[in-house]
């Protein structure tokens, strides 16, 4: 099934859909994005998303998103393509500028896109990087698409048959994944990493705060080498169970904490599509 493309007003043949060459997002990176699970035609948490969309771009310099036009644009690609379990991207970029990293006038563009996904495994493998989260960047608590020390990272991962890299911050602490949130369990008590620390403000992550409760603690980076159980969780991930954290194997993943995280959340989201 082909991809559902929204593009500043109006469906579009994804084969035809285009934007241009100049766009600053293209060019600099200058934009910002959501990724929204989609199942059988609806998408999970949307308003949640919508008030981080608008809070990235204020953070960035970006106008405000319409956000009624977004929620358009999400309907309309979840009506053409009501796929079982997907991928629903809002992109939102600094739109036609100069090469260079002034801003042009010609405002915005937004994209919404929506592609089919597979569903995640019950658990997965994780490594650690070599590089830092800069806690203190321009760019922090953003969701930017300036991802490139993402793809590095991600791609690191893939050579060590894992789905996902966890950084660590400049001073060492424990941060976040490419793409996700990461808890640990301790003593047996359940920690994560606090926004403090330079780490995104998951969607998933507040609601597992929220539903599940844990506590927001700075951790060194080596505390992965003693927890009991680790978990990520990611708008596509829900609550994942980590099974091996570089060569160390997590015996028993989903362990106790994670399975009650995991049934939890599923039935909560179950029961509140826009909680």
């Amino acid at each position: 099934m082909k991809p559902a493309i929204w593009l500043d007003g109006s469906l579009c043949d994804p084969d035809s859909a285009r934007v241009s060459v100049f766009d600053h997002g293209l060019t600099v990176g200058d934009g910002v994005f959501e990724t929204v699970k989609a199942t059988e035609g609806r998408a999970f948490a949307l308003t949640r998303h919508l008030r981080r969309l608008a809070r990235s771009a204020e953070g960035l310099g970006l106008p405000e998103p319409d956000a009624d036009e977004v929620r358009r644009g999400c309907e309309e690609v979840l009506r053409a393509n009501p796929v079982p379990f997907g991928r629903l991207r809002i992109t939102y970029t600094g739109g036609f500028s100069p090469l260079g990293s002034d801003r042009g006038t010609a405002g915005p563009t937004l994209v919404v896109a929506l592609v089919e996904a597979a569903r995640p495994a019950d658990s997965t493998a994780v490594v650690t990087v070599p590089w830092a989260r800069n806690e203190r960047g321009a760019l922090t608590g953003l969701k930017t698409t300036s991802y490139g020390e993402n793809v590095v990272a991600l791609a690191r991962a893939r050579q060590q048959n894992a789905t996902e890299a966890l950084f660590g911050n400049t001073v060492g602490a424990l941060c976040e994944g490419t793409g996700s949130n990461v808890f640990v369990v301790l003593d047996g008590e359940l920690h994560t990493p606090p926004l403090s620390s330079g780490c995104l403000a998951g969607i998933t992550r507040a609601l597992v705060l929220e539903w599940v409760g844990a506590k927001e603690t700075d951790l060194p980076l080596e505390a992965l080498d003693r927890a009991e159980e680790v978990f990520l969780t990611s708008t596509t991930r829900d609550v994942q169970a980590v099974h091996r954290v570089d060569s160390r194997a997590v015996p028993g993943a989903p362990g106790p904490v994670t399975a009650e995280a995991m049934r939890i959340f599923t039935e909560r989201a179950a029961a509140d599509i826009d909680p």
